[in-house]
């Protein structure tokens, strides 16, 4: 379920060419939308409620569909219209299409493009919608709702969220004369590379592109003390010495055996289910893959490898779209069928992703019905979500290009990190500029 590769895959290459301008914007500061229409029950006259997504394909597409069909089953005056395309095009379409009216009532974006998004006066902000609603950030993972905010104002309501993990392949383990309890410690971890390694299996698969390099790389950095930014996203911090340990354990990797020199994307995840090595810090995602599930396998919280505990997530978050000449009703139906979509999502979680709302991914039959996420849930207490600024991905896609250059021996680590924390740097000047604030 690589649903942000697309995105990332473009901001990747818009952060090399620093020079190159950003995504398309309603102009420099641009002002957002009103309030959303306050929810309540919809009783309104009937209404069609286009909704933009980017599932579209899998479990995911299935599921959705099927959820809709409830809903609407269930709402005789409202009919959703999902829309699925993908994420990129979703970025690249909404902007001209809400300036001619004719974009969504609703969409859902990742947590990195909520700021954008809103700085764009693409969105109605949703404080009032929320508060009706009765949605507060304690009804979310710690740190989640706060991501969907942008100057004071919320503008997200939080849907789903993807943590990393580490994947074993058990028959490799045993193979070995390993024990199939996954490690959880950095001395485990290392004494499992190393008894791989003396039986001829590069254990762990490193690799230089966003899923999964990018995430592992965020997490380490997060669990030696760093971060990727500075407090007010103004500066790359990346390059701290947190980030250099973070990625010198992974450049260990390739130097020490533990993993090829190169490793093509999706290569760790496919050497995986194919039995050449042991390890793979992946997604939740991976939950529901198909090819995984016919191995035997199993999934743990990543170990812990730095001085705390910590983990890359994802997210996911509804969002009421600023249509130039909005209808008032469509919205607050809209508000209604997100209200529906969060007490209902715990199916949501079939597809690989973990329901936002507390209420519903706390609940005990939520693992009973899929036991795999169990150290996925385990995560959410230390996990770290992605960076809430305008025009943000194109800065965070350096890091990816910092981790290529390493682990293919073109810089060294320092180099590697220093030059593209000045990249970085740049398109952050670039997109206060370009998006004010």
């Amino acid at each position: 379920m690589k649903k942000g590769l697309a995105r990332r895959a473009f901001a990747a290459a818009v952060a090399v060419g620093v020079g190159v301008s950003l995504a398309a914007c309603s102009g420099s500061g641009g002002t957002s939308g009103g309030d959303a229409v306050r929810s309540g029950a919809y009783t309104g006259p009937k209404v069609t409620v286009t909704f933009w997504n980017g599932w579209t394909g899998g479990s995911q597409q299935t599921i959705l569909a099927d959820l809709v069909k409830q809903f609407n089953a269930s709402h005789k005056n409202i009919v959703v219209n999902p829309v699925g395309m993908q994420w990129a095009d979703i970025s690249a379409k909404m902007p001209l299409a809400i300036k001619a009216g004719k974009g969504p009532d609703l969409t859902v974006a990742h947590g990195d493009d909520i700021a954008t998004y809103a700085a764009q006066g693409l969105l109605l902000k949703a404080d009032a919608t929320a508060k009706e609603l009765g949605y507060t950030a304690a009804d979310f993972p710690k740190g989640l709702y706060e991501h969907g905010a942008y100057q004071g104002s919320q503008y997200g309501i939080p849907w789903s969220v993807t943590p990393l993990g580490l994947y074993a392949n058990k028959d490799v383990l045993k193979k070995a004369g390993l024990s199939t309890t996954v490690p959880a410690t950095e001395a485990e971890y290392t004494t499992a590379l190393d008894t791989l390694k003396s039986k001829g299996v590069q254990g762990e698969w490193v690799d230089g592109y966003v899923f999964t390099g990018t995430f592992q790389f965020e997490s380490l950095l997060w669990q030696f003390g760093g971060d990727l930014f500075d407090k007010d996203v103004t500066k790359a911090t990346f390059n701290s010495e947190a980030g250099q340990k973070a990625l010198q354990w992974m450049v260990d990797h390739v130097s020490k055996g533990y993993s090829p020199a190169k490793v093509a994307q999706d290569g760790n995840i496919n050497a995986l289910i194919a039995g050449k090595t042991a390890f793979n810090w992946n997604g939740i995602w991976q939950t529901s893959n198909t090819a995984l599930l016919k191995d035997d396998w199993t999934a743990a919280p990543v170990p812990q490898i730095g001085t705390e505990k910590a983990v890359w997530s994802s997210s996911t978050d509804w969002a009421f779209v600023n249509n130039k000449g909005q209808d008032a009703n469509r919205t607050q139906a809209a508000a209604n069928f997100v209200q529906w979509m969060n007490e209902h999502s715990q199916v949501w979680a079939g597809g690989g992703e973990l329901p936002a709302a507390n209420t519903v991914r706390d609940d005990p039959a939520l693992v009973k019905k899929y036991p795999n996420l169990a150290p996925f849930l385990e995560e959410m207490e230390y996990a770290h979500f992605e960076t809430t600024s305008p025009g943000i991905p194109n800065a965070e896609a350096t890091i990816t290009v910092a981790l290529n250059n390493a682990l293919l021996g073109k810089q060294s680590v320092k180099d590697a990190l220093d030059t593209q924390a000045a990249k970085a740097d740049q398109l952050l000047q670039q997109n206060k500029q370009q998006y004010g604030g």
